[in-house]
């Protein structure tokens, strides 16, 4: 992990099962890191949480302003639409962004980030989980240095909605309402668009459920789909990447839990913010990866009625 003589101070924005499991718990054992307070728009929620790390809490409109002052950076754990002009204001204020997947679900909401960081010069990195384990993130780099490729399949189906199932997140409405494609969507991408290059063209149709099929041309010549889905049964379930070309078949390698990877993210955020490098998967790669979910969306139309 990176470390500097002087941590990054971080503040938090969210109090859900994310930010709770994940962004928090990170950040407060970072060693390059300090979690500056938590942001919630639940004052008691916000409160349970920064107790539970020994840091401030903050709400409403005032406590954004708050924290911001408090922090060289802020980390986003809220559905998209609201971390969007959240994060907007953060980048205004001067903080640098560590944002969630997707930017936003709309392409006008990510543009809106991208510019704000834009002006004011803010570093920024999109946790795309794969893109920050270290296994993947070594294994994606490996794959997007080599040339060769024919064509790839990507396949993340959850079963979050699935009989029996447990998970905090079925309750999320930004989930329920957008399904895979917003969800698991952008953490496919985010391996096919580096290895393979951009989209040059992009079909999507409906499957069972909240099922999505993606067929995507990319700048390279080669062509990918994607299967994308939250409602699969338990027994269908699972995520894997297959790229085929002139070195053969070669699979994406399993990874270690989250926190892992949201301290490799929290790294490329401090790398980003010494040297003023754009990291790879930055605001700008998180809003490409918005138009193409928002043009796939557009394809498939409205979901048929329950």
């Amino acid at each position: 992990m990176t470390t500097s003589a002087t941590p990054l101070r971080i503040g938090l924005l969210g109090t859900g099962p994310w930010a709770r499991k994940t962004h928090a718990p990170a950040l407060a054992a970072h060693p390059g890191a300090e979690l500056s307070g938590v942001w919630g728009r639940r004052p008691e929620a916000a409160t349970t949480l920064a107790d539970a790390h020994g840091v401030p809490a903050f709400t409403g409109d005032d406590g954004l302003d708050a924290l911001f002052a408090a922090s060289d950076a802020v980390a986003v754990a809220l559905p998209p639409d609201v971390q969007a002009p959240v994060a907007a204001r953060a980048a205004a204020a001067g903080c640098h962004l560590l944002l969630d997947k997707p930017v936003a679900t709309t392409a006008a909401g990510a543009h809106e980030v991208a510019e704000a960081a834009a002006r004011t010069g803010v570093a920024s990195v999109v946790f795309c989980t794969l893109r920050f384990a270290p296994a993947t993130a070594a294994w994606i780099a490996e794959q997007a240095a080599r040339e060769g490729w024919f064509t790839a399949r990507g396949q993340w189906l959850g079963a979050l909605y699935a009989p029996g199932s447990t998970s905090e997140y079925a309750a999320s409405p930004w989930r329920r309402d957008k399904g895979g494609l917003w969800d698991v969507g952008p953490h496919v991408l985010s391996v096919l668009l580096p290895v393979l290059g951009d989209v040059t063209g992009l079909t999507a149709v409906r499957g069972p459920s909240d099922t999505a099929h993606l067929v995507l041309r990319h700048t390279s010549g080669a062509s990918s789909t994607a299967t994308l889905g939250l409602a699969a049964p338990s027994g269908a379930a699972g995520t894997d990447i297959e790229l085929r070309g002139e070195h053969g078949v070669v699979t994406l390698p399993r990874w270690g839990g989250a926190l892992e990877a949201f301290a490799g993210a929290v790294d490329a955020l401090a790398e980003a913010v010494r040297t003023g490098e754009p990291h790879p998967c930055d605001v700008r790669f998180g809003t490409r990866l918005t138009e193409l979910l928002a043009e796939a969306e557009a394809q498939m139309g409205p979901a048929d009625p329950a």
